[in-house]
């Protein structure tokens, strides 16, 4: 099992427009082809910055790339995207408000399976 963050570091102003566009646009395209999303966390935002980072569970590697090629595939999904893109001003308009994108890949420390990493009563 791997892990993948992705981490945005965006400006307050585009949260609630970004947070909208993942849930309606890349979510469901995501789900469809596999992908299991862990949690999407946004920081307490003061001053000019907040950091959106969401975790992804796959089983591999190579799993998460045959999502990614299956995603980058779907045409439909695509126009949404470039869409959306069009709407916010171009590409080149949001690097205003998208300071920093990045990703990596995470390995789970936690050797007891039966171990539950949320509780609720």
């Amino acid at each position: 099992m791997i892990y993948r963050r992705k981490m945005y570091k965006v400006a307050p102003s585009i949260i609630e427009e970004f947070n909208r566009h993942f849930n309606q646009t890349l979510l469901p395209t995501q789900l469809k082809y596999g992908a299991r999303l862990v949690g999407r966390w946004v920081t307490t935002h003061e001053g000019d910055a907040a950091e959106i980072f969401a975790i992804w569970e796959y089983d591999s590697h190579e799993e998460y790339e045959r999502i990614e090629e299956k995603v980058r595939s779907d045409e439909s999904h695509m126009k949404r995207v470039q869409d959306w893109f069009a709407k916010m001003g171009g590409r080149d308009n949001l690097k205003e408000v998208f300071f920093k994108i990045d990703q990596d890949f995470l390995e789970s420390t936690v050797v007891n399976e039966k171990a539950k990493l949320s509780t609720k009563d």
